[in-house]
Order: C-alpha cells, then sequence, then structure tokens
C-alpha cells in the first residue's frame, strides 16, 4: 500500500505482463475501445462446450424448433444481466468480485466469492473434457495429453493478462466467424433433413424450461468475471456502450453455438458428443473439413479455459485477501492462477461420467447461489449507490462497509429459501417444482431474482448514500487525482 492506504503495483512492465490483479487500476492506465469487449465476449461463447449446452433441449425430448425458441428466450435474459455487470468495470476499476463487500461486508462476501472460484474451476473442468476429445480427434494423441496440451497454452494466455488477452480473443473471433460461416454453409447442403424436421411439434413444458434455464446460467455465470475485462477502459466509456457491446457480443456467440448445437443433435441424434457431431458434420461436406473446423475451434477453447483460469485467480486473491490482506503483485497474480490451472486439470482428469449430464446439474446449482448475487449487486451499483464506491473502504476489514453487510446477506438468504421449492435438478427437486403444474419445471430464477431486488433495495432506504458519496470523491483525490476529474458535478 502507499501512503493513501491503497493497493498500489508498480507500473507495467516492458514485457507486457499485466502486473495488476485486485487492485484499483489509476485512470493514467486506461486503456483500450469499448469495442473491444465485443470480441472478447464473442469468443468466450464460441466455443465447444456452448454446443454441448445448445444440445440439451433435443436430448431431454424437445423438437429442435421449440428448442431454439428456448435458446433465444434464455440467451435473451441471461445476457441481460451480465452486461450490466460489464459497466462496472469502467466506473470502478476493480475487478468483479470484490465489488460485492460494500453490499454483503468484508467477511459477508467471502460466500459469493468462494462460488465464484468454484464457478471458474468446475467450467475448466468441463472445457479441459470437451477439449481432450478435440485434440484426441485431430492430433491422434490420447486424452491427457491433449488435456495437456491445451492447458498449457491457456496458462500462458491468462499469465500474460488483460490487453493480450482482448488481442487473442480479436483474432479468434475472425478465425471463427470465417471457418463456421463456411461450415454452416456447407453443413446445409450437405445434409438430407428428413420431412418435418423445422416443425414445433407438440410443446414439452419441463424440457423447454430446461433448456432456456440451461442458457440463462450460462450466460448468467459470466456475471462474476465481466468487469474483469472493462476495467482498463477509460473511464468515461458510457454504460451504454459498455452493455452493449457486451450483450452483442455474448448474445450472438451463445445464439450461434448453442443454435449449432440443437441442430447437430437433432439432425445427429444418436452421436452424444458435440466434438464427433463436428467433425462427423463438416466431414459430410467433404472429408477432411470436419478436421479443419475442429482444429480452427481451439483458439475458443483456449481463450474461454483461459478466462477461467485469469478471472478464477482474481476471485482466488480476494478470498485470500479477506481472510489475510496481501499485496497485489505479478507473482502471487501467477501463483493463483497456477492454482486455478492446477485444480481444473487434475478434476478434469478424475471426474468420470457424461459431460452433458454433469454440466447441466452443475450450471443450475452454481445459478441457485449466484442469482440473489446478481441481484443485489445491480440494485446496489444502479439504483442505490448508483456507483459511487470508495475505493479504499473496499480494502479495510473495519471500514464504511462493515465486516458484514446484514443488508445484503439477509436480502441473499431469504431470496436463496424462497427459490428452494422451485428448485429442479438431479440430485432435489421442489414440492413446487415436482407439482403437476410444473412437472419438474425449473422456474427458480424468476422468483430468486426479484425477491433479492426488492428486499435489498427496501433495506437500504434508510442507507446514508450522501454522505458514502461524499466520503468515496474524497478518497478518490487522494488515491487518483487524475480519476476524480468531474466527479461531484452534475
Amino acid at each position: 500500500m502507499d501512503a493513501t492506504g491503497t493497493r498500489t503495483t508498480s507500473p507495467p512492465p516492458v514485457t507486457g505482463l499485466e502486473t495488476r490483479s485486485i487492485d484499483y487500476v489509476p485512470v493514467s492506465e486506461r486503456h483500450g475501445k469499448v469495442w473491444h469487449l465485443g470480441p472478447l465476449w464473442f469468443a468466450g461463447n464460441a466455443q465447444l462446450a456452448t454446443v454441448a449446452i445448445g444440445a440439451a433441449g433435443v436430448a431431454s425430448g424437445l423438437s429442435f424448433s421449440w428448442s431454439l425458441v428456448a435458446i433465444i428466450v434464455g440467451a435473451l435474459i441471461g445476457t441481460l444481466f451480465m452486461a450490466f455487470h460489464s459497466a462496472q468495470g469502467p466506473k470502478l476499476g476493480l475487478p468483479q468480485m470484490i465489488q460485492s463487500r460494500p453490499q454483503f461486508g468484508y467477511y459477508g462476501a467471502l460466500l459469493p466469492v468462494i462460488v465464484a472460484v468454484l464457478l471458474f474451476i468446475g467450467f475448466n473442468v468441463f472445457n479441459t473434457q470437451i477439449a481432450e476429445v478435440a485434440v484426441a480427434e485431430t492430433l491422434n494423441v490420447n486424452t491427457t495429453v491433449g488435456a495437456i496440451i491445451i492447458t498449457i497454452l491457456a496458462f500462458a494466455f491468462a499469465v500474460l493478462g488483460y490487453r493480450l488477452i482482448h488481442v487473442f480473443c480479436q483474432w479468434a473471433s475472425v478465425l471463427f466467424i470465417v471457418v463456421y460461416a463456411i461450415f454452416g454453409i456447407g453443413l446445409l447442403a450437405a445434409l438430407h433433413l428428413p420431412a418435418g424436421f423445422y416443425s414445433f411439434g407438440s410443446f414439452k413444458a419441463a424440457p423447454f424450461l430446461l433448456e432456456m434455464g440451461i442458457i440463462l446460467s450460462y450466460q448468467l455465470t459470466w456475471a462474476p468475471y465481466v468487469s474483469e475485462y472493462s476495467r482498463y477502459l477509460p473511464r468515461n466509456t458510457t454504460t451504454a456502450a459498455t452493455f452493449w457491446w457486451t450483450y452483442i457480443g455474448s448474445g450472438i456467440g451463445v445464439l450461434w453455438l448453442a443454435g449449432l448445437g440443437d441442430f447437430l443433435a437433432a439432425a445427429y441424434p444418436k452421436i452424444e458428443s458435440s466434438v464427433t457431431a463436428i467433425h462427423t458434420a463438416g466431414n459430410a461436406w467433404f472429408h477432411g473439413w470436419g478436421y479443419i473446423v475442429l482444429l480452427c475451434s481451439y483458439p475458443g477453447l483456449i481463450a474461454v479455459i483461459g478466462l477461467n483460469m485469469y478471472s478464477g485467480a482474481l476471485a482466488t486473491l480476494t478470498t485470500i485477501d479477506t481472510i489475510k490482506p496481501i499485496k497485489p503483485t505479478l507473482t502471487i497474480r501467477v501463483v493463483a492462477i497456477t492454482f486455478v490451472t492446477i485444480a481444473g486439470f487434475v478434476l478434469a482428469l478424475a471426474l468420470p461420467g457424461s459431460f452433458l449430464t454433469n454440466f447441466e446439474a452443475y450450471l443450475f446449482i452454481i445459478l441457485y447461489f449466484m442469482i440473489p448475487w446478481t441481484a443485489i449487486n445491480l440494485i446496489d451499483f444502479f439504483f442505490v449507490r448508483k456507483g459511487n464506491y470508495a475505493i479504499k473502504e473496499i480494502f479495510k476489514r473495519d471500514g464504511m462497509y462493515h465486516r458484514w453487510g446484514w443488508r445484503g446477506l439477509t436480502a441473499y438468504w431469504i431470496a436463496f429459501a424462497a427459490m428452494i421449492p422451485f428448485m429442479s435438478t438431479a440430485v432435489f427437486t421442489g414440492f413446487v417444482a415436482s407439482s403437476s403444474a410444473l412437472g419438474g419445471a425449473d422456474i427458480s430464477p424468476f422468483i430468486g431474482f426479484p425477491v433479492a431486488a426488492i428486499l435489498y433495495w427496501i433495506f437500504t432506504r434508510n442507507l446514508n448514500v450522501a454522505e458514502e458519496t461524499r466520503i468515496a470523491e474524497q478518497q478518490m483525490h487522494e488515491i487518483d487525482p487524475q480519476g476524480a476529474i468531474g466527479l461531484g458535478s452534475s
């Protein structure tokens, strides 16, 4: 820390490696264009795991067309919330999960942060399992070697940090668009689909809500990541621009790839693996094309696994910092990335079972914990404190935001309890979800979000926001005078 009590690190080195982690990014170090968020979030979804989740509706007995509708609805809703989180980055200059301390308290924020760490590691377990299959099919090596190859490349991607992550995702997006556009044309030309393939058929509520919930959860679970990748943008970057570039990039990515997964599952019902389906469909046009498509899918896998390593490290450091304050350095960031990398890699090799079945259950369980958090975090940022946070206080155990934030914690647990009767997974089904009216359909997100948001808004009615804003502006003048320009003006 410097004399003002602010977390500091040395200036970025000439190697281009990022040194900052959970500390504040001063205005003098801000860079980049807001449109860079578009290709980054497109690349995050333009990968093989997204194809797999698009197949869930058809696998559960839904027609291609009804499954596609469920994908569209889930993407439109889920992407909405993660894009709003993206707007927090330029305003605060902080990674996502440490921003939970003003709502939940210094110690109270540990739960959502630990859930986020499990989220990042868990996603990499499943992404690595897909990478094993992809590399094995294209390079003719065993799955362990395939996992090692992709993991090493993703680790280097994460260590290089923010700037090169954006550059890599821009090129990965271009490659994907070209290859998969050609793949789509060839797919439609080569396949002879049965009559009635595009007909809706009978509507089935349970598998429809299952597919919609998986896509909604898939998009919403990006929420603990998003401001990580916008926090270096200039402070005057508008909320609207940040929102729309994130929303459009991520939305197109999930719609394209999940829609492709839906199509392949309906066209090749006997093929369970999304990787094998792409390989087979590509070769249906001409031999070797499926191989090329899978090879060109590597950057997407590297990008998403690397994003999980990078954000997982930041959440891990936030957890450690809560227990014992640390000084952010390049070395400690690399150590945290190494921890997340090893955990995901070992679990990917150790855990057996069907990818899709495990991933569905995993997504829903994580969703249950993240729904109340995202509601409270967004309500606080946009409607309660309106983006005015005292940066120094966020890093103080006994500071303005206290050790335990009773408002956020109370709203969180009441909302979580309200969701329980509506939950439906392979391990637990609430009594409302199992009733004849819902038939196992899960509508808990539509219960938990409004309950958490409304309760938190009510609990904060007596919060002295004006005084907090005054302290926030005063501290910004101390830690980053250039960043304080324009604060307090109307």
